[in-house]
């Protein structure tokens, strides 16, 4: 596809909860990423029905969005619990993933900027990515693009763990990124919402 294609994605895309019409399509762009690439350290995908009960599972607490462009899902980005306990109430990791042939669209920015707006009003204050880095040098299966957007997108590197993940015969580092979207005051924490959407 063109740059100047790719430039119009994101303009001409819309993003809106997902419907359960849309985890199939979902699925395969996850497991496209477990196959061919590092940037998800899993091996083996789940099947569609575990990923439909990961949707469903995730959607009772937090929003799962996607980017649909000319009537087809062409990316996804949801929020999950960060930690356990009820202390961890007011973090949550983030997760998204693009269409391989729509890489560099601005398809990202475009879900993080949804996702963003509504956890803010769901009282959420601290944001997290895990993101797999090379161990030395970029390869094949793993680069720093998405490390790189996360830093666009205002994320900072708070932790870095060597070479802890091993695909495709290559050993890979991993590190945490964090967003702090709003202002920390002990006594007095925003109220939790739940996500404002119906579930699947």
């Amino acid at each position: 596809m063109s740059k100047v294609n790719l430039d119009k994605i994101a303009d001409e895309s819309s993003i809106r909860d997902i419907r359960p019409g849309d985890v199939e399509r979902v699925h395969e762009i996850f497991t496209w990423y477990v196959n061919n690439t590092a940037v998800t350290f899993m091996h083996k995908a789940p099947s569609l029905e575990e990923y439909r009960e990961h949707v469903a599972a995730i959607r009772h607490q937090y929003p799962f969005l996607v980017a649909e462009h000319e009537g087809k899902v062409v990316g996804f980005a949801y929020a999950n619990g960060f930690g356990r306990g009820e202390a961890y109430n007011w973090s949550a990791e983030l997760t998204i993933y693009i269409d391989p042939e729509l890489r560099h669209a601005g398809l990202g920015r475009k879900l993080y900027d949804a996702l963003e707006v509504i956890l803010k009003d769901m009282g959420l204050l601290n944001l997290y990515a895990c993101v797999g880095i090379p161990a030395e040098i970029e390869d094949e299966y793993l680069n720093y693009n998405s490390s790189q957007f996360h830093e666009h997108m205002g994320f900072k590197t708070v932790g870095t763990f060597d070479r802890c993940g091993y695909k495709f015969n290559h050993f890979y580092s991993m590190i945490w990124m964090e967003k702090v979207i709003g202002e920390h005051r002990d006594g007095h924490a925003p109220e939790r919402k739940g996500p404002p959407h119906h579930h699947v």
